[in-house]
């Protein structure tokens, strides 16, 4: 499947950041480590606003068809600016022999603590001087649907997210009441948007019909929990991240 770089940039964008958003170059180069493991189970806790940016490689002849592999500089830097501002993304693609590179970010958790699962070799790229972990598999075969917020898409990213008590989420409610929670918020789109903005992002969406957007405070915590099913994830029209609750 041939992929046209100039019309599904979005798209690939879009599903960037859906993966993990994962625990998503000009005189750059990039190298690539991989270290054994055993099937863990890592915590990272205190996350909430932290920063973090993702590069997007792309493999349009994988079997089953074309997917993205997702790399995640969270927790081994917040992504220092002046690297990411320098990353090139065509340069990318032709260092990682592959026909397409996207640049995710900067965008900032929403919940409180991060558990993955990861079995065999942990594998972690440099770009440009920024160290990423690869942290998920998404499949991009659909990229008309890509292209277009509110749609949901299966990432297998094999993790456990957990907005603690007393937190305050954003959550999406469907039009038939599916509900999903805020994982991630972007400054791609609006570069002014921050924490003490999302109670007030509702004048600032796009929504479809019979969906609404709302904020709450926790009186027990929630827990998305993927590790054993694939995650269920979207992007409102400013291109934050949601997962569909799960019981957990």
């Amino acid at each position: 499947m041939a992929i046209d770089t100039r019309s599904d940039k979005t798209a690939v964008r879009r599903l960037a950041a859906l993966a993990l958003g994962a625990v998503l170059l000009a005189g750059c180069s990039s190298s690539s480590t991989s270290a054994p493991t055993t099937t863990t189970l890592p915590h990272a806790d205190d996350v909430y606003a932290k920063r973090y940016c993702e590069v997007l490689l792309v493999d349009p002849a994988a079997a089953g068809g074309p997917t993205a592999s997702v790399y995640n500089s969270f927790p081994m830097s917040d992504c220092p600016e002046s690297k990411w501002k320098a990353l090139d993304a065509a340069a990318l693609a032709k260092e990682n022999g592959v026909p397409l590179a996207l640049l995710n970010g900067p965008r900032y958790w929403a919940m409180d603590s991060i558990a993955k699962i990861r079995s065999g070799k942990k594998v972690t790229t440099t770009f440009g001087g920024i160290a990423m972990d690869e942290e998920a598999t998404v499949n991009i075969g659909d990229l008309a649907a890509a292209r277009t917020p509110y749609v949901t898409h299966d990432v297998d990213r094999k993790a456990s997210f957990t907005f603690k008590k007393g937190r305050t989420i954003s959550e999406l409610t469907a039009a038939d009441g599916s509900i999903y929670v805020m994982q991630s918020w972007s400054q791609q789109m609006d570069p002014t948007l921050t924490a003490s903005a999302l109670p007030g992002l509702a004048s600032k969406l796009t929504l479809p019909a019979g969906w609404s957007y709302t904020t709450r405070t926790l009186d027990t915590p929630l827990v998305v929990q993927t590790t054993g099913k694939v995650a269920h994830v979207l992007q409102d029209s400013l291109g934050n991240s949601y997962s569909l609750e799960t019981s957990g």
